[in-house]
């Protein structure tokens, strides 16, 4: 029988955790998978280093999910911190607080590097999408708070870029007004632009038969191209739309004020100030893929990095 195993993801806005079993055909079965936003990378892209509320609110999640897992009787966990955690100078004293965390279940946090956090991502993404009769070559899109992977690859990985473009990152260094300005817009936009010339010369985005999309940013785009009157990430998962919604989606959120986006019914509070600038993002991908593979479909898919980090104890 296989072990019961938890994956823990803490990135620059969110951290989430997986506790799955396998059933016979090697997939994830979830016993539990949760997300809260803790926003370790508040003013990182500023400061250098993790705010001490941030670690603090980031250690206080990490002690309630180990927890999680030992009432689980999770034998195997797998803690990935990812872009926050890579760029902090106080990334050591992080460390530290996650191992003393987790205690006797004897965690130590892997401050992974964009290209394992690709390879995760892509793993995690594209487990479902063949059962949907969806072919590749897949461009994965994990577009986090403070960087976003491109992955190309059908049943492996044949290429990957992370860049240092991401929600909270983008709204902290320009989005500062609410809603934000045009000249703020533009700003984002050109270091997105000049991030995605830097993947694009690594990453080809020819001939990409299917784009998928990860990660809250796009979730929520994708909740509201949909126009959903709750999230439901069974209707958000492998949801296929046309890339037209998803920029139109993407063009209202970022036109919205803050108060707007919260009164939004699937839209979660620690997202209302960074999704204009991870629909952002999102539109700008979409818009340089499709100009050089025209014919490529846009999926959205509720597994990503976390399901990566699962499988990899297997």
């Amino acid at each position: 029988m296989s072990p019961r195993v938890a994956a823990v993801d803490c990135g620059t806005n969110s951290i989430r955790l997986l506790v799955a079993d396998v059933d016979g055909d090697g997939r994830l079965v979830d016993v539990v998978r949760r997300m809260e936003v803790v926003r370790l990378g508040q003013g990182i892209d500023r400061t250098g280093v993790i705010a001490p509320e941030a670690m603090e609110r980031t250690l206080a999640m990490s002690r309630e999910y180990a927890e999680v897992c030992r009432r689980a009787g999770v034998e195997r966990v797998r803690f990935v911190a990812t872009s926050a955690s890579r760029d902090a100078r106080n990334a050591g004293e992080f460390v530290d607080g996650v191992r003393a965390a987790f205690g006797e279940l004897d965690v130590a946090p892997e401050v992974v590097d964009g290209d394992v956090e690709a390879r995760l991502s892509f793993t995690g993404a594209t487990g479902d999408l063949r059962t949907i009769g969806l072919a590749g070559p897949y461009l994965v899109v994990d577009l986090g708070g403070g960087s976003t992977e491109l992955v190309r690859g059908t049943t492996d990985v044949e290429a990957g870029r992370s860049v240092d473009v991401g929600c909270v990152r983008m709204t902290e260094r320009h989005l500062r007004s609410d809603p934000p300005t045009s000249a703020e817009v533009d700003g984002a936009r050109a270091d997105i632009r000049a991030a995605l010339d830097e993947a694009a010369a690594v990453v080809p985005l020819t001939g990409i038969a299917a784009v998928v999309g990860l990660a809250g940013s796009i979730t929520t785009v994708t909740a509201h191209a949909l126009d959903l009157p709750r999230y439901d990430a069974e209707r958000i998962h492998l949801a296929r739309l046309p890339a037209p919604d998803h920029l139109a989606a993407c063009a209202d959120l970022l036109a919205m004020t803050r108060a707007e986006r919260a009164a939004l019914p699937f839209m979660h509070p620690g997202r209302v100030d960074v999704i204009g600038a991870g629909a952002l993002v999102w539109a700008e991908v979409l818009e340089r893929v499709l100009t050089v593979s025209p014919g490529a479909e846009v999926v959205t898919s509720e597994h990503d990095i976390l399901d990566g980090i699962a499988l990899s104890l297997l």
